[in-house]
């Protein structure tokens, strides 16, 4: 944990890979920074759980959203096309994670839909859990997050 920071950092994981899930888990546990890792499986449940619709109600707004782009009931790029176009939303930086696209194009429209950064996700553990700390380290270190 950084000296000083008591308060968690609340994430959220939009992934429908329970193995992808589990690898982020893994990486991010051993965190320097306290974290809260939220999950959810599709596009429709990010979205509800971002305007705390239903089950989520009562659940805080993250600080950073991880998120796959290839999703079920709602793609990525519709859930990232939505958080940049809410005024409530739009702030939260998205990081663009866990995809297996390396296609200039998904790229390219991942960043006009503004997302704050894009990452591919790579096959080997090693380099997951490595990427996950890089992501960590300036995300959650090097970065100051917008307030809540």
């Amino acid at each position: 944990m950084i000296e000083g920071a008591g308060k968690a950092i609340d994430i959220l994981l939009v992934e429908d890979n329970p193995g992808d899930v589990r690898l982020a888990r893994e990486a991010l546990k051993e965190s320097k920074v306290y974290n809260n890792i939220f999950v959810v499986e599709d596009g429709v449940e990010a979205m509800d759980f971002l305007r705390r619709n239903g089950k989520y109600r009562g659940m805080p707004r993250p600080d950073l959203i991880l998120l796959d782009l290839n999703l079920p009931r709602k793609s990525g790029r519709e859930v990232l096309a939505e958080v940049k176009a809410d005024d409530n939303l739009k702030r939260i930086p998205v990081v663009v994670l866990l995809t297996v696209s390396r296609d200039e194009e998904d790229i390219l429209k991942a960043y006009n839909l503004h997302a704050n950064c894009y990452v591919s996700k790579p096959i080997d553990f090693q380099q997951f859990v490595k990427i996950t700390k890089s992501i960590e380290d300036f995300w959650l270190t090097i970065v100051k997050l917008p307030p809540k």
